[in-house]
C-alpha cells in the first residue's frame, strides 16, 4: 500500500476519515454532553493535520498521475462529507 503515491494517499484519507469519524461521533458529545471541551480542541488539531496531509497528497496524485483537476476537486470534496474518504478509497482501489 505504501508503494505508489494512490497508496499513500488512500492511507491517509483512511486516516482523515477516521478522525473525522471520531471528532463527529465521540469528542463533538463529549463537549457538548459530558462538559469535556478539551476532547475537541485534542480530536481537532489531529484531524486538522490529518486533514492538511489529505489535501497536500491529492495535489501529489494529482500532478503524479495525471488525474483531471475535477478528481482533485472531488477527493476534497468528500472529506467534507463523513464517510466519503473510505467510498475515495473504494474508487482508488478499482481505478487502478
Amino acid at each position: 500500500m505504501f508503494n505508489t503515491s494512490v497508496g499513500i494517499l488512500r492511507f491517509t484519507g483512511n486516516l482523515e476519515g477516521i478522525s473525522y469519524l471520531v471528532l463527529l461521533l465521540i469528542a463533538m458529545p463529549l463537549k457538548y454532553f459530558g462538559d469535556f471541551p478539551s476532547a475537541v480542541s485534542l480530536t481537532g488539531a489531529m484531524h486538522g493535520f490529518l486533514f492538511v496531509a489529505y489535501v497536500i497528497m491529492v495535489a501529489f496524485v494529482l500532478f503524479r498521475k495525471r488525474y483531471s483537476f475535477l478528481w482533485a476537486i472531488w477527493a476534497v470534496f468528500l472529506a467534507f462529507i463523513p464517510f466519503g474518504t473510505f467510498y475515495l478509497d473504494k474508487q482508488l482501489k478499482t481505478k487502478r
